[in-house]
């Protein structure tokens, strides 16, 4: 009778097949009326997807080259195995630690310098009350961004050339000497990071001034009401505002670490400043394309790849663990 009792009382508290299945039925189907409702929002995410699957994850499966003897009459398949070999190679050229430091140090000034640009100037531009020239400013810092890399360098060119580039005239009227600035090695990181700023920061400003523009109004008003000035209101409500953004944006930014930018460093590049010029991307060029040397390049932008990949895990955990927003 007890274990009647006992059968009956579990078999009745447990849900039946019946139930789960129309459980599952009411969950698939609240999922396509969601599905439906939002069906615009999918299209448009769609082509953002459809570009990182087939450009991004796909091409991914060529990655496998550097650890072969890849030989491309035999293919991906047909290609020998060579484990670690092209990476052990590659540590141990004498060539490892310049291209590391010259990469790093590009790298690091990018941080340093052009990273918070784009908030001082979207926090500058916040500032502005007259709508007309404020516009008109946003528009004259955007315009570089959509200049090529071979235009800016040109325009850097004929500014700093000894031969009659504007800077060098007025430096030789004002003190009888020219400089090379385009041939010196110590120049080299200085106009780098110069022309970056000069054709990126406008543009960099575009999400800042998107999270700025979110601030409720009234915690400006209630902090003039408490006496607080412009600078206290920046500091108290502008930048804890954005704070989450500019954390996301840099994490972002560690994922290209060491990303110097090829077109633009192979543009600079000349006999005289490699030493300190020559980067991973540069590297990867002459050894992959102009050497056919395919798994090694692939074995050098490997390791780049997941130097940026530990920088990002790294740098989300440090953001949770200060109660930020990460990425995921």
């Amino acid at each position: 009778m007890n274990a009647q009792i006992r059968t009956t009382g579990s078999s009745s508290s447990s849900p039946s097949k019946s139930t789960l299945g129309k459980e599952r039925v009411s969950r698939r189907s609240e999922w396509l009326r969601e599905l439906i409702k939002d069906k615009w929002m999918y299209a448009m995410l769609l082509p953002g997807v459809l570009f990182f699957i087939i450009f991004k994850y796909v091409p991914m499966y060529g990655v496998i080259i550097a650890f072969q003897d890849y030989q491309p009459f035999q293919g991906v398949l047909g290609s020998s195995w060579a484990g670690l070999k092209h990476f052990e190679r590659f540590f141990s050229e004498p060539q490892f630690w310049q291209l590391f430091r010259n990469t790093l140090l590009l790298a690091i000034y990018n941080i340093v310098f052009f990273f918070p640009l784009p908030i001082v100037l979207a926090l500058m531009l916040n500032e502005v009350r007259i709508e007309r020239f404020k516009r008109f400013v946003q528009t004259m810092i955007y315009i570089p961004h959509f200049v090529s890399w071979v235009v800016v360098v040109g325009v850097f060119y004929i500014i700093l050339t000894t031969e009659g580039g504007i800077i060098n005239e007025m430096l030789f009227a004002l003190t009888g000497h020219k400089i090379a600035f385009l041939l010196e090695p110590s120049w080299f990181r200085t106009i780098i990071i110069s022309q970056s700023i000069w054709k990126e920061v406008g543009w960099g400003t575009i999400i800042f001034l998107a999270a700025l523009s979110g601030v409720d109004v009234q915690l400006y008003e209630a902090a003039r009401i408490d006496g607080a000035n412009r600078l206290r209101q920046l500091w108290h409500i502008t930048l804890p505002a954005i704070r989450s953004t500019i954390v996301i944006l840099l994490i972002l930014r560690l994922g290209t670490f060491l990303d110097s930018g090829f077109e633009h460093i192979f543009l600079m590049l000349t006999p005289t400043n490699r030493d300190v010029g020559e980067v991973f991307d540069t590297y990867v060029y002459v050894k992959g394309l102009t050497q056919a040397q395919y798994s090694y390049s692939a074995a050098v932008g490997l390791f780049k790849s997941f130097i940026g990949l530990i920088l990002v895990l790294g740098a989300n955990w440090m953001a949770k663990k200060f109660g930020q927003e990460g990425v995921y």
